[in-house]
């Protein structure tokens, strides 16, 4: 047994390779999500009809079908168009599509919680519907749907695991042909599986810390069961 782990020890820097790819296509994908999600959002509630469907449709159609599917018309679907994309950008746009059309639902319950009396406080005041959005809604709406959207980043990190079947070597990809290679089935995907714990404390730790920072007064958020040190849990008062 103890042979069987000394040779897996061989690979630990294509572990460590994996993990950060993992990373940046988490990141990367995370903007995109965040950007399509407000946009979405904010679309959603257009006094114009067609930009109204376009959004809902946009949504209908990304919470219904499989993310898998979508991620194979990205990047199997697109070059027949004329669009080639590589497996890293083709799971960065088709995971921020995915995760977007959630963020979008999350960040419009946000935006309908904000009281109306101060929209109209905020009117009254003088401040133009731009300054009124950016200053008065979105602090308050992201402050409401932060561990949302935590959560959603966090989902969006395991769903890397899926870009496997276009061949990027992320973490899934990876331990997938260190296995093929030494046929070491529960000791390769034990350490995939304690990767992956790892990085979703470490980001959990991270937007723990931020929320803590960036609001006032600072941020409850929720503990995740199971593991405590490394998960969100109630941050303390900057």
């Amino acid at each position: 047994m103890s042979y069987e782990w000394l040779t897996l020890w061989g690979y630990v820097p294509e572990f460590l390779t994996a993990s950060w790819l993992t990373l940046q296509v988490t990141v990367l994908a995370f903007i995109l999500a965040v950007a399509l999600g407000l946009l979405t959002a904010v679309a959603s509630a257009s006094p114009l009809a067609l930009i109204r469907w376009i959004a809902r449709g946009y949504v209908e159609i990304i919470r219904n079908t499989p993310v898998l599917l979508q991620i194979f018309i990205v990047f199997f679907g697109l070059p027949s168009a004329g669009i080639s994309l590589d497996a890293y950008w083709a799971g960065v746009i088709a995971l921020g599509l995915n995760v977007g059309a959630y963020l979008s639902e999350v960040f419009r319950a946000g935006i309908q919680s904000v009281p109306r009396g101060q929209l109209e406080a905020a009117g009254i005041l003088g401040l133009e519907r731009a300054q009124i959005f950016a200053e008065v809604v979105l602090p308050q709406a992201t402050r409401a749907v932060y561990p949302a959207i935590v959560n959603y980043l966090i989902q969006l990190l395991l769903g890397t695991s899926l870009l496997s079947a276009i061949a990027l070597p992320e973490l899934t990809g990876t331990a997938t042909v260190i296995n093929s290679r030494t046929l070491l089935y529960l000791q390769t995907f034990s350490v995939t599986l304690v990767a992956y714990l790892v990085l979703s404390n470490v980001l959990s730790w991270l937007a723990g810390q931020l929320g803590a920072r960036i609001f006032h007064p600072p941020l409850v958020m929720p503990a995740r069961n199971g593991f405590g040190r490394g998960f969100l849990r109630r941050t303390k008062r900057a």
